[in-house]
């Protein structure tokens, strides 16, 4: 290749000069006005979550969690329901006391007597006074109530109060922590760091917490940059009735698994761990992740100097600067050349210098020093356009570099939508007539406990994955996933024509390939999958919807609620799709040729009215048993006529090969021996979602 610098090479040196300074000072202002916040709070989570992995949690940091299986066996053994009586918890104490723990942290709230009153919070209180090195928490609470601290007898016999209010960032996700809170009543220390002090005299705590807060790399507001460890569960980790038990034979001078040996010199939280009775937080490693661990994070970052260091801001920018410049050369030096494939060597390149960007931040971040990736790769990516825009533009290429350009980096499809009407991207909604989808996997639950994570992930995907691409390829837009349900609908964003028919069309097909899968989702389940559908269409509103920061594109509306329920009300006929009056009505006048089974005037949770609901049946199946279809058509309105004799007995005839038919068989009997009131016009009313 053969560079030339004519005069018209030397304007452009200027140009591209200019763009560079330009976007790096337009990636300053977006910095800064927080315009970045939501991206760099993603690409943070992604570098934590990547490079967790490869941490090591400090062994000397445990936990031991009221699980569900520490309920149930207290339940069975001491016959004890929760919430246990507070003598318990001092076994707990005791045993740490004679294992000499460095301390035991309870993220337990004592706001409230004990309900087995009597001396149960005087024992629990002697257990904390004796072992002296028991930490409490509080909570600070503007909002709510104040300041929540421990009933007095078991406040008066910690060794400390600490604080477990959490710093949220603006997404809600806990990615930082302070070393204390500032309250009317004093300073008090993070649940975190406050196992640090416990050995100091009391008036020795706060210069030694302010001593730390120098130490640790701390941000401008105080807090400190978490390094987490992964799942909670990477850290040693015992059943709360594992060591009640282990206890007992212990002074029983009986062999026990755990021995308080075992935990000499060991910081212990103690936890809620079943389900249910936890507190819910999201960090970067997980949406689910239990709050202690937040604290223990804090701990193990301090004891082991883990904390990351936020580089200064300076070189933040003149990290964006040299960016920018290496970026808009890049176009520049190939630019100056005549070789023919500059510019996939440009595109190979400037991807090449946002990747080695990504890898340079994910080993910094690896190291300890976290370095802002958005705005880099903001100045790389902008300036790589803004110049081969200008590059184009002045050679009378404008046209085809963008199409070229976009179309390698895009979908066609998103780039003209935005491209059309950019505020898609804007919250709000619009009002649609839509057909909404509701799918859930019949017994999930049982189904999921026994199998492995690793196999349940490879089921959930395999299963969500054959629906999706059905749904998908239907023209319709998945909403969201929750666990194993399925929400979607159709006619919105893009106009679908008959977009009812579409959708009844889709779950069948969704329900063949299921049956078509049977072999194989059993081999990892154990049995067949089973997926109850509920199907509904009307208005509803449609659009992006959330805070400013972060946003989903859902709906909302009477027709969503009505639709979910029709999916659980499969549940009192034994069917697996069912439909509105409304879908049906649509599909039909669209031209769908499915025969659909009237199942009921059915009443669903939360509804006054009754809906008529349908089951959709492929017309060849129709046509085979077209008079068990009439019979059971007949039965139906001679139970609408409360009739109940006769249809009884057709109901029972067909309810051999139907499970519609025996659950109506049943509800007859019912209606026979206490006959419903003068109101009833023919309704089924669901007693639960």
């Amino acid at each position: 290749m053969k560079i030339k610098f004519p005069g018209f090479f030397k304007k452009r040196l200027i140009t591209f000069i200019l763009i560079s300074v330009g976007i790096f000072c337009l990636g300053c202002v977006l910095n800064f006005s927080g315009a970045f916040d939501y991206i760099e709070h993603k690409a943070y989570d992604a570098r934590m979550n990547f490079t967790s992995r490869y941490t090591v949690p400090d062994d000397n940091i445990c936990f031991v969690g009221v699980d569900q299986y520490s309920i149930d066996s207290l339940l069975q053994e001491r016959g004890y329901g929760w919430p246990w009586p507070r003598s318990v918890y001092s076994e707990i104490v005791d045993f740490f006391h004679e294992a000499g723990a460095k301390c035991v942290a309870f993220d337990v709230f004592f706001t409230e007597p004990s309900v087995y009153k009597g001396s149960d919070d005087t024992v629990f209180a002697q257990s904390c006074a004796q072992f002296g090195k028991v930490v409490q928490v509080m909570f600070d609470s503007k909002s709510i109530s104040g300041q929540v601290f421990p009933i007095k007898p078991l406040r008066n016999s910690a060794a400390m109060i600490a604080n477990i209010t959490s710093l949220k960032d603006s997404d809600d996700i806990i990615r930082r922590a302070r070393l204390s809170f500032s309250t009317k009543e004093g300073e008090y220390p993070s649940l975190g760091i406050a196992p640090v002090l416990l050995d100091l005299p009391p008036e020795s705590v706060q210069a030694e917490l302010g001593k730390i807060k120098k130490e640790v790399p701390s941000l401008k507001d105080g807090s400190v940059l978490l390094r987490y460890k992964g799942n909670i569960n990477r850290y040693p980790h015992y059943s709360a009735y594992d060591i009640l038990r282990d206890w007992n034979l212990y002074k029983n001078g009986q062999e026990s698994e755990l021995v308080p040996a075992d935990f000499e010199d060991a910081v212990i939280f103690f936890i809620l761990y079943a389900p249910g009775l936890y507190d819910i937080c999201s960090t970067p490693v997980s949406q689910v992740y239990p709050g202690a661990g937040v604290h223990m994070t804090l701990l193990d970052n301090y004891l082991n100097g883990e904390f990351l260091h936020k580089i200064p801001l300076w070189s933040q920018l003149l990290v964006c600067l040299v960016l920018s410049f290496a970026s808009s050369f890049t176009v520049y030096g190939i630019g100056c050349t005549k070789f023919r494939g500059r510019n996939p060597l440009m595109i190979f390149l400037v991807t090449a210098l946002v990747l080695l960007t990504i890898v340079f931040s994910t080993v910094s971040f690896a190291a300890g020093i976290y370095v802002p990736l958005t705005c880099a790769l903001f100045c790389i990516v902008s300036s790589f356009v803004a110049c081969l825009f200008f590059s184009y533009t002045s050679e009378g290429k404008q046209r085809r570099f963008i199409k070229s350009a976009f179309s390698q980096y895009l979908s066609p499809a998103v780039v003209d939508r935005l491209i059309n009407d950019p505020s898609k991207l804007e919250l709000g909604g619009e009002k649609r007539h839509i057909t909404i989808f509701f799918s859930d996997i019949q017994s999930f639950t049982s189904i999921s406990e026994p199998l492995e994570p690793e196999k349940l992930t490879d089921l959930l995907n395999r299963y969500l994955t054959l629906m999706t691409d059905i749904i998908l390829e239907s023209g319709g837009t998945i909403d969201k996933y929750e666990g194993d349900a399925i929400i979607a609908f159709w006619n919105a964003p893009v106009d679908i024509n008959c977009h009812a028919r579409v959708a009844v069309e889709a779950a069948m097909k969704c329900q063949k390939a299921i049956e078509e899968k049977t072999e194989e989702f059993s081999k990892i389940a154990g049995r067949p999958l089973l997926t109850r559908i509920g199907l509904n269409t009307g208005d509803a509103i449609v659009g992006n919807m959330g805070s400013r920061q972060r946003f989903d594109y859902t709906m909302l509306g009477d027709s969503v609620n009505l639709a979910s329920r029709l999916e659980g009300f499969n549940k009192q006929f034994g069917t697996y799709l069912m439909c509105s009056e409304t879908t049906v009505r649509e599909a039909s006048r669209e031209g769908c040729p499915l025969y659909f089974r009237e199942l009921a005037r059915a009443v669903v949770v939360g509804k006054k009215e009754p809906v008529v609901v349908f089951e959709p049946v492929e017309r060849a199946v129709f046509l085979k048993r077209k008079i068990f279809f009439e019979s059971f058509d007949r039965a139906l309105h001679l139970f609408y006529d409360a009739d109940f004799v006769q249809a009884q007995k057709i109901f029972s005839e067909l309810s051999v090969q139907d499970e519609a038919s025996a659950r109506y068989a049943a509800k007859c009997s019912e209606f026979i021996n206490s006959a419903p009131g003068t109101d009833w016009h023919g309704e089924w009313k669901a007693a639960q979602k």
